[in-house]
């Protein structure tokens, strides 16, 4: 099968990865892929912003499958545009991916859906913003409503913070047009964990839970970053379906734990937003993201994406045992998902995911410094985020994120001990990572034992 892929990030890597791994005889083309991809897939140097060149790509190559990896191009409308040229496409349309695209839109269908989030209000004035500000006390979140690159989300922990968060996304707009309107929203507390579903916008699949890491350092601490790494599965989450009960605990019965998340989860969240968007004339098909808050209230929605996450994807598809090509292709040519023993699609093993950042990020990160990548060892899968080659061939950091160093092994330490490892040995000026990923849930062990 000819599947062209759309992306050049991380998630995208660990995609052909993945679609070679279950059939080498795939034939993948990649726009605009990235030098990692390269070795799967013949890159075509075309920008996922540029709808029209990726509608005439496809039409010039006629893939039985494309699938969109970012969500730039799902809220520029690109699987609208393919399916009218008669090109099967792995996404959601334009109007779905809005729930990712607006944060607006995704609260008050969260609202009109009773789906348990945190409470939140729409301001476009920075004045009026501020003055709501006090009614919720801190910490509390900021967020511009639009697309900013996993950026767009200020935890302030005091109103002076807030106001200075209001400030920029309003005022200064630092986040563009994305910042025009903003959410004022109450700070959760509890544990996020990341749910990636496959639908068809009824049905709906779980991939294996996972927990992303947005601090840039260690401890959770410093800016916000667009992911610092992630661990899967995250099997000792206990979550009750609300009334006073939430939280963690180490567990032997890894089965038992994330069929607790998933069965909420989709019982509480993802059928009724799924419904929710079918009543609405937006039924949302392709993968949907809901990164989750593990409350003393139950599961809460913190946020929907209209993609694979990043850098969530890295962890876990090395532990997926679905068939991703055949679900995807059936899903884009308009096919039903059908209900599957999520049992048999649990890995035995664990992932650690590492991000290696550029010199400047989260800020403006620090572009075409020289790469050396060691040998790779077995169980680590080496995914490049933002790489490319120079003039001389040699690779080089192309954006903020560069790599994302997976290891699989049996158990979390030792998974964690190989990425960190790998990461460490990386070389290029100014590099960044974070040695600590799945430190809570490690700590949890230690304690346990």
């Amino acid at each position: 099968m000819k599947v062209l892929l759309v992306g050049s990030g991380g998630r995208e890597h660990a995609l052909a990865w993945k679609f070679k791994q279950e059939d080498p005889d795939t034939e993948l083309i990649a726009a605009p892929g990235n030098p990692g991809i390269a070795e799967y897939a013949r890159c075509v140097p075309v920008a996922v912003t540029d709808i029209d060149a990726l509608v005439a790509l496809a039409s010039r190559e006629r893939p039985a499958l494309t699938v969109i990896g970012p969500e730039t191009p799902l809220a520029l409308g690109l699987v609208d545009r393919l399916r009218a040229a008669g090109h099967p496409a792995f996404g959601p349309t334009k109007n779905a991916a809005e729930i990712e695209s607006s944060k607006v839109f995704a609260k008050q269908l969260m609202t009109d859906a009773g789906v348990p989030t945190a409470r939140a209000e729409r301001h476009t004035d920075a004045a009026v913003a501020k003055r709501a500000v006090r009614n919720f006390g801190a910490p509390v979140v900021i967020k511009a409503s639009g697309l900013a690159a996993g950026k767009g989300v200020i935890i302030a922990q005091s109103h002076g913070e807030a106001d200075a968060a209001i400030d920029a996304m309003l005022s200064q707009r630092v986040f563009g047009a994305a910042g025009n309107e903003i959410l004022i929203e109450e700070f959760m507390h509890g544990e996020e964990v990341s749910l990636l579903f496959l639908t068809d916008g009824e049905q709906w699949l779980p991939l294996v839970p996972a927990q992303d890491h947005k601090r840039l350092l260690n401890g959770d601490e410093g800016p916000n970053t667009g992911g610092m790494g992630a661990y899967a599965p995250v099997y000792p989450l206990v979550v009750t379906s609300g009334g006073g009960h939430a939280g963690v605990r180490p567990t032997s019965d890894r089965w038992a734990e994330w069929h607790s998340i998933v069965a909420l989860a989709g019982d509480q969240i993802v059928g009724p937003v799924l419904e929710a968007m079918r009543r609405i004339g937006r039924r949302f098909s392709g993968a949907l993201y809901a990164g989750l808050m593990v409350t003393t209230d139950g599961l809460k929605v913190v946020e929907f994406n209209c993609r694979l996450g990043d850098p969530e994807t890295q962890a876990i598809l090395p532990l997926t045992r679905y068939p991703l090509l055949p679900l995807m292709y059936s899903v884009a040519r308009g096919g039903r998902l059908e209900s599957s023993d999520w049992r048999g699609h649990l890995h035995a093993g664990h992932a650690v995911s590492t991000v290696v950042a550029a010199a400047g990020y989260p800020g403006t990160p620090r572009t075409g410094d020289v790469i050396r990548l060691p040998d790779v060892p077995s169980g680590v899968h080496v995914f490049h985020a933002g790489t490319a080659r120079n003039a001389a061939g040699e690779l080089v950091t192309a954006a903020g994120r560069v790599l994302a160093v997976t290891a699989v092994a049996p158990d979390l330490a030792t998974a964690q001990r190989a990425s960190a490892a790998y990461a460490a040995a990386v070389e290029f000026p100014g590099k960044q990572f974070r040695s600590d990923i799945a430190w809570r849930e490690l700590a949890r062990s230690a304690r346990a034992s």
